[in-house]
């Protein structure tokens, strides 16, 4: 899974390594780029953030790494929830202030800041349930978080047959439910992870009561 989970990371991590250098390199200025340039920080902080999330994420659905060396287990973990929120709040505030794209839908506008509060409310969720001790919740909302994180991965997935077959890129509607089509895929391979891993409780399910001596 790791290994999979690393070749999908390397969509959104290649296209932000050509992003940081148009950016460090000062052009080509783009219609798409121009808005990066007047306002860098965003999505270099974007750019950065999601790259740190989408690999050392990766790499914590690696049961036996998680076994031999838990210590670095934690210590990544310290990093990968503030990369994960720092990405999310990041594209929240790209959807909201820089000028939208011809392409760019209401509906697609309102799927990613569905997509961005949902990653949010999971890994902080997710580390509420680690600092409880609560292992499976814990594995439960950072598996969700990661599942909305890695949206451009999948996306790359299922616009390309699009691509293929019509020769040209979708217009607004038909981009906005293939990458809402990614999203979704993703949320329903994490809640099957979830639900098959051995002890996983139902959502909304309560801890049996301890057994009195």
């Amino acid at each position: 899974m790791p290994a999979g989970l690393i070749a999908l990371s390397a969509v959104p991590v290649v296209a932000g390594a050509a992003r940081l250098s148009q950016l460090t390199g000062g052009g080509p200025v783009t219609a798409d780029s121009a808005r990066y340039f007047a306002t860098p920080f965003p999505v270099v902080a974007h750019i950065v953030a999601v790259t740190l999330f989408s690999l050392l994420g990766a790499l914590q659905f690696a049961p036996a790494l998680r076994r031999r060396a838990p210590r670095w287990h934690r210590v990544s973990g310290r990093v990968l929830v503030p990369a994960g929120l720092v990405t999310a709040l990041s594209g929240l505030w790209m959807t909201l202030f820089y000028p939208h794209m011809p392409d760019d839908s209401a509906l697609l506008v309102g799927v990613r800041l569905a997509v961005g509060g949902g990653m949010i409310v999971s890994i902080v969720l997710g580390f509420t349930a680690i600092r409880r001790r609560d292992v499976t919740r814990h594995r439960a909302w950072m598996a969700r978080g990661y599942a909305l994180g890695m949206g451009a991965g999948t996306q790359a997935l299922t616009i390309l047959p699009w691509v293929v077959v019509t020769g040209g890129q979708p217009g607004p509607l038909p981009r906005a439910l293939l990458m809402t089509l990614a999203w979704v895929i993703n949320l329903a391979v994490a809640e099957w992870a979830v639900r098959r891993r051995p002890g996983a409780r139902k959502p909304g399910a309560r801890r049996p009561a301890p057994v009195s001596p």
